[in-house]
């Protein structure tokens, strides 16, 4: 077993890989300005993801309702699809777990809105088949993504990629990037 100094080293020095790759994504910048253009126009924003990732997801709408607004520059019109225990439970039943994500944004999403989808693996078939349905919807989709990136990579119109294997700092760098993005907006 490592000692706690050699893990806090060890999770110090992934999450200064994380933000690495983070400075250098291509899609940060345009991710930044495209939430900006869709707060404006008043776009939705919808965000899905499971487990801690649904964690991560649930926290990101409320700073994007709430928390993004304390500069007075406007609240977004946000969905956390992975909020809602009867919906989820509804879909997972009647249509199967992996479509608990996509028969939402079929029913409340408009061609302009966002997807914001966390996945650590990017190949949570829920997720895909939301990606699938955005690109469809003409949903305008960014992944959070760790590990490879998975099938999710190749789905999403931008990818904010953290090539870590750990899923615990990959699921800390998604939320740090969402909080970026939060005081970007503020």
């Amino acid at each position: 077993m490592k000692s706690s100094e050699a893990q806090l080293k060890i999770y110090r020095d992934l999450l200064n890989q994380g933000l690495d790759a983070l400075e250098k994504s291509r899609a940060w910048a345009n991710v930044r300005q495209g939430l900006e253009a869709a707060r404006q126009s008043g776009a939705g924003i919808f965000l899905a993801g499971n487990g801690g990732s649904a964690a991560n997801a649930n926290h990101l709408a409320t700073d994007l309702i709430y928390g993004v607004n304390s500069g007075g520059r406007g609240a977004f019109r946000v969905h956390s699809l992975s909020a809602n225990p009867s919906v989820l439970s509804c879909l997972a039943n009647d249509t199967g777990y992996e479509n608990v994500f996509s028969g939402q944004l079929q029913a409340l999403a408009k061609p302009g809105d966002w997807l914001l989808a966390f996945s650590g693996s990017g190949n949570s078939p829920n997720i895909l088949r939301a990606l699938e349905a955005a690109k469809k919807l003409k949903v305008t989709s960014v992944s959070f993504l760790g590990f490879d990136g998975g099938k999710a990579k190749g789905l999403s119109d931008h990818t904010l990629h953290f090539p870590i294997h750990d899923m615990q700092v990959v699921e800390d760098l998604h939320m740090i990037a969402g909080h970026l993005l939060l005081k970007d907006l503020v």
